[in-house]
């Protein structure tokens, strides 16, 4: 049987021949996800939202004290309020997390919209010359990365594998939670997901 979320998207899907789409882009500093985020924003008439673009101007850093993954939550928030009124999304976030991928699989599935992950792998020297040159433009030294850091990274990064870029997840979420949307809220602490 058919979920309400399905049953819409197969309405308006019928009437207009198009559904929103929450478009994640994924990748490690410096992959070109903003550049490529812009440009799908433009072509695909979506909102890009991004942490970046709000956690420096707020706070002077790209991450501070947790209050990037409050941010996040609430970006997330409007993201799903969006494909609920058929506007589609582009997320500008990295999603190093197999399981925050998934989570936000599930989230746009349930707000009757349609997921689309796009994965940006970058070889280590055009990321160099990527971060360099966005601090060079932004003049910004907490854009500054330093090779331990982007070392650091690199191990935490869960890398999409071919299954997940065909589209396929765990319906199920980590041992211990229930459901997806309690574990995204407990990631996201200020996701009001519905």
């Amino acid at each position: 049987m058919a979920t309400r979320a399905e049953r819409k998207r197969e309405d308006v899907a019928g009437m207009i021949g198009v559904v929103a789409v929450l478009i994640l882009l994924v990748g490690l500093p410096g992959s070109g996800k903003t550049t490529m985020a812009r440009r799908l924003a433009g072509e695909r008439a979506a909102l890009r939202l991004s942490p970046d673009e709000w956690m420096l101007p707020l706070f002077g850093a790209p991450d501070l004290d947790g209050k990037r993954d409050v941010l996040e939550g609430r970006l997330i928030s409007v993201a799903l309020r969006l494909l609920a009124l058929d506007t589609s999304v582009v997320l500008d976030f990295g999603c190093w997390s197999r399981d925050e991928r998934a989570a936000l699989r599930w989230l746009t599935n349930q707000a009757g919209g349609t997921f689309e992950l796009v994965y940006l792998p970058v070889d280590r020297a055009t990321q160099r010359q990527r971060i360099a040159q966005r601090h060079h433009e932004t003049r910004c030294a907490s854009m500054v990365l330093t090779t331990a850091e982007i070392d650091s990274y690199e191990q935490i990064f869960d890398v999409p594998n071919a299954s997940e870029l065909a589209g396929n997840y765990p319906s199920a979420p980590p041992q211990g939670w229930t459901d997806w949307r309690a574990w995204a809220i407990q990631r996201w602490p200020s996701l009001t997901a519905t």
